[in-house]
């Protein structure tokens, strides 16, 4: 489920192209849905600031990264699928939720609760990067996700502020890592990700911490795979 296109007003593009080669890799079908509903604004990626007066919709900007091939997120439904998976970006603050402007008391996107319901009422896989962990938080009560850290550590973290609106939110925060710093013997895929076994919610920092960009792939690889993993099949 895409929100745009750009990581400050839509899809974090570099995670959205890694879950698509860890499915692909993995062997599965994608279909790629975003709600048809304008941005909450449209930001000037080249200087950090937003573009006056004009107007985007999410479901024609994440068109770019899907080439064409996506469908409005009101289409999407539990029966055609086994799993699904959201990319950050502050497109999922912003266009599938309100929380880059109320926080802990956001309203999350009509369609986009609908999906987080129906999945995990069907006991199917939810998988959430970066930011968009605030989704669930939000709408299933007492789920366990990550975002990384809950400290900033000198800037290294700079969205760990997060941690503690996840809480505010209902949802309980783990903190996990984008880098490996143990033992090569260790089990890798529980350190880059959360799975929370009982929601199926499967989560992985990604961006929200400053690092290689090689590490924060093979972190969305690790949680991509235990969605897979999820799905029994």
């Amino acid at each position: 489920v895409l929100s745009g296109c750009g990581v400050y007003d839509g899809t974090e593009i570099h995670e959205a192209s890694a879950i698509l080669v860890h499915l692909s890799r993995g062997g599965a079908e994608v279909q790629m849905y975003a709600p048809d509903v304008p941005q909450m604004h449209v930001i000037d990626h080249s200087k950090g600031q937003p573009a006056e007066a004009e107007s985007r919709n999410v479901l024609v900007e994440s068109a770019r990264i899907a080439r064409g091939k996506i469908a409005s997120l009101a289409k999407l439904t539990t029966a055609d699928h086994d799993a699904v998976i959201f990319p950050g970006g502050f497109g999922a603050a912003k266009n599938l939720s309100t929380f880059a402007v109320d926080g802990k008391d956001c309203k999350v996107n009509k369609e986009v609760e609908r999906v987080l319901k129906d999945f995990h009422k069907a006991g199917k896989p939810i998988g959430l990067c970066c930011i968009s962990p605030v989704l669930a938080a939000k709408v299933l009560s007492g789920a366990e996700v990550t975002v990384g850290h809950e400290e900033e550590e000198g800037g290294k973290w700079p969205y760990a502020g997060t941690a503690g609106a996840i809480k505010e939110l209902g949802g309980k925060h783990c903190v996990k890592e984008v880098t490996i710093s143990f033992p090569i013997n260790c089990h890798v895929e529980r350190q880059f990700t959360h799975v929370d076994t009982k929601n199926k919610v499967v989560t992985t920092p990604a961006f929200m911490c400053e690092t290689e960009l090689h590490n924060i792939f093979d972190g969305i690889g690790a949680m991509v795979k235990n969605v897979l993993k999820l799905t029994g099949k």
